[in-house]
């Protein structure tokens, strides 16, 4: 692949036709510009979303926005639609973190009215948010109860009070994939997540305090209740251990799959079953399974984080949106019934709120999704600034605790057990998320309605 290779359609659209290669079934489209395509070029990320051309059943393109960056099988940053009739699912085209995905909560006060308990805030979220590497949480459930979260997601935090009915209506899929089947999902699956509900994790999974500091869509705004210097908390995480393990256990039942069908690949990681087959259902089930551990899993660290703020401020906090960004699941586009993958990838249907977290230190955005891209994207579009450089990498290029005092300069808390993980996490490892939103509201994939500034950041191990 080299850029000569790629079709310059608008000004941030690029296409590398389906003559490219003649295993290709439909064109691949990246979204990106000319600046970022350098970059995209230094990893597997586009010879990724080539290969993802390839799938058998794969609708109009092979779709890659601006924060791709090589991942397992799919770019992370990959969107793809399949026919449920005759196409695929592919673990790949989700990931090991089923449904990671973002939530936004707003409050009733501003900056102004919580500034002096900024500090003692941070303490108090780091001290009741259980986050890090294989982190049990305070939440214990029994083996019917798991299987209960695996089946009905959100729904089971409202139904054990731990959170409103209302929620539900501001969650994609109303937080739960009726497809899921807590049968289809590994004992060891369910070992690593019995304790894992209401925990943070590691990596990029943070929770933020957040200021608003421009509103850049007054309508959207006015009807979403967010103005300008107006506190909100960005919660960011997934299904944690058991969704790895659901990842692990099908790949391997999908390896074996695809040598019994002697299917040929692309590349070995793209490992896929047909959507209708027997295997490609469990999957499916055991999949949106982890979909709605996550969901439930990001409830009750809402659970936490408004009884730490009522603690604190004696006020209430109403869920925003919350939106998965590792998924794949059931949507109708032009009338037909399609397995939508996206990984690192947000859905975006019109007059929707769209959540776009920064990288540790730098702004994040409320999105409104449009109808373009409902017609261009399968309604999608960025999931955040996309990795530029490997966590290695930024360990050795960054010290945790300098980090921590440059972003304190900067107005900026950051609350972590571990200063090798806020290496890992610096805003330097990251392309910069400005550039990345320009790119899909200047393309109309979608509206810019707000900018937020980070206050304080809660990280894991």
């Amino acid at each position: 692949m080299q850029k000569h290779d790629l079709i310059k359609i608008e000004s941030y659209l690029y296409e590398i036709p389906k003559s490219f290669r003649e295993d290709m079934n439909v064109p691949c489209r990246i979204y990106v510009n000319k600046e970022m395509l350098e970059k995209v070029m230094e990893d597997r990320s586009l010879e990724q979303a080539i290969n993802v051309a390839t799938l058998p059943g794969i609708q109009k393109y092979s779709i890659a926005m601006p924060d791709i960056h090589q991942g397992y099988g799919f770019p992370i940053g990959g969107v793809a639609a399949f026919k449920s009739s005759d196409g695929i699912i592919s673990p790949g085209g989700v990931g090991y973190d089923i449904n990671c995905g973002v939530r936004l909560l707003k409050s009733s006060l501003s900056f102004n009215e919580v500034e002096k308990y900024l500090y003692g805030l941070g303490e108090k979220l780091l001290k009741t948010i259980p986050s890090g590497v294989g982190k049990g949480g305070k939440l214990k459930v029994t083996g019917a109860e798991l299987d209960e979260v695996l089946n009905t997601g959100a729904k089971w935090a409202v139904k054990k009070k731990l959170a409103g009915p209302e929620d539900l209506e501001h969650m994609e899929e109303g937080g739960c994939m009726e497809q899921a089947d807590a049968s289809k999902v590994s004992d060891q699956a369910k070992a690593r997540g019995k304790d894992q509900i209401g925990t943070l994790g590691s990596g990029n999974h943070f929770i933020e305090v957040q200021r608003i500091d421009e509103i850049l869509d007054e309508n959207y705004a006015k009807q979403w209740g967010l103005e300008k210097n107006q506190i909100v908390i960005m919660i960011h995480t997934g299904s944690r251990g058991l969704g790895h393990q659901i990842a692990t256990d099908y790949i391997k039942k999908l390896q074996k799959y695809i040598v019994e069908k002697n299917l040929q690949l692309a590349d070995r990681e793209l490992i896929y079953a047909k959507f209708n087959s027997p295997i490609g259902q469990d999957y499916l089930k055991a999949m949106a399974a982890g979909a709605n551990y996550a969901w439930c899993n990001r409830t009750m660290l809402t659970h936490l984080t408004r009884k730490v703020w009522r603690e604190v401020f004696n006020s209430e906090l109403d869920l925003v949106y919350d939106v998965a960004h590792n998924i794949a699941k059931i949507e109708e586009h032009d009338g037909v019934e399609m397995i939508m993958h996206r990984k690192g990838a947000t859905r975006a249907f019109p007059d929707q709120p769209v959540l776009i977290p920064g990288s540790m230190g730098t702004a994040s955005y409320i999105l409104a999704g449009t109808q373009k891209a409902l017609e261009e994207t399968f309604g999608s579009v960025c999931h955040g600034a996309g990795r530029t450089i490997s966590r290695q990498k930024a360990k050795k290029m960054v010290h945790g605790r300098r980090l921590q005092d440059d972003l304190k300069e900067k107005g900026i808390l950051v609350k972590s057990f571990s200063m090798r993980g806020l290496a890992e996490e610096a805003p330097l490892a990251y392309k910069d998320i400005d550039n990345v939103v320009n790119i899909v509201t200047e393309a109309g994939l979608a509206k810019k309605v707000a900018k937020m500034k980070p206050l304080v950041v809660i990280k894991g191990d």
